[in-house]
């Protein structure tokens, strides 16, 4: 099974390089974080025509798959405002949680707060619909780039709150619960990055992750990342995430 992930920007507006990637990349499951989209708007037949019935979307993140796919959760249960960015679903067998987390603001905000709150309630999730030696996998535009190696420079960014200690923290907790990053079981070297504030500059940042539990890590035969949507016209700030699994 190979599942991608990426924060499209708009899915409509991106709509031409996502059909041009599924053709080209042929995953089976393509997770999208921010879709700025409404069930209703969702583009459900372009996705059809392409061979992924069963598209889910819900205001910031959708699931779309050539699998079997049935939506489990939308938002936590305790905040059906937040709804927009966490879908839990079964694509096939395999269960996934595809977020968009908050990105925080600042490190002085309340938003940066909100965001370090939300990753705990996150973790308290995954103890409730499963357990670390069951197969789940986690993916998405998580806004925390977890190592120095997964920013462009770390020292100017250290206060950011995408790469602030206590978001790294608040990141490293929450796998500890029992997930494996995939991307860097199969890859070491640095300036890897999945968004970019200049790709001609290489101010990139590694921020999109595709994590497993030990179990199914296991089954994890590569993982890459696809820069050509990020290199063609009118892209999203993202490009795809990729990983291969042997189900």
């Amino acid at each position: 099974m190979r599942i991608a992930t990426w924060n499209v920007n708009s899915v409509r507006a991106r709509m031409p390089l996502v059909a041009e990637f599924l053709e080209r990349a042929q995953p089976d499951v393509l997770c999208m974080q921010e879709t700025k989209v409404v069930d209703d708007d969702f583009p459900a037949e372009a996705f059809t025509a392409l061979g992924f019935a069963g598209e889910k979307s819900y205001n910031g993140v959708a699931i779309a798959g050539r699998l079997p796919l049935t939506v489990l959760q939308r938002g936590f249960e305790d905040d059906p405002a937040d709804a927009p960015r966490l879908l839990v679903a079964r694509v096939g067998r395999l269960p996934v949680v595809n977020t968009y987390v908050p990105q925080g603001k600042a490190a002085d905000d309340p938003a940066f707060r909100y965001k370090l709150e939300w990753m705990a309630r996150l973790r308290d999730l995954f103890g409730r619909i499963s357990t670390p030696r069951s197969r789940l996998l986690w993916v998405g535009d998580m806004n925390v780039a977890p190592e120095e190696r997964d920013v462009y420079d770390p020292k100017a960014l250290r206060q950011h709150p995408d790469f602030h200690p206590e978001a790294r923290a608040a990141l490293a907790d929450t796998m500890a619960w029992g997930f494996v990053d995939c991307f860097r079981q199969h890859n070491d070297e640095g300036a890897q990055y999945t968004f970019f504030e200049s790709v001609e500059k290489g101010h990139g940042w590694r921020v999109d992750h595709i994590l497993a539990t030990r179990s199914l890590a296991r089954l994890c035969t590569g993982s890459w990342i696809d820069m050509a949507p990020r290199l063609a016209d009118r892209p999203s700030d993202h490009t795809p995430l990729l990983a291969e699994f042997d189900l």
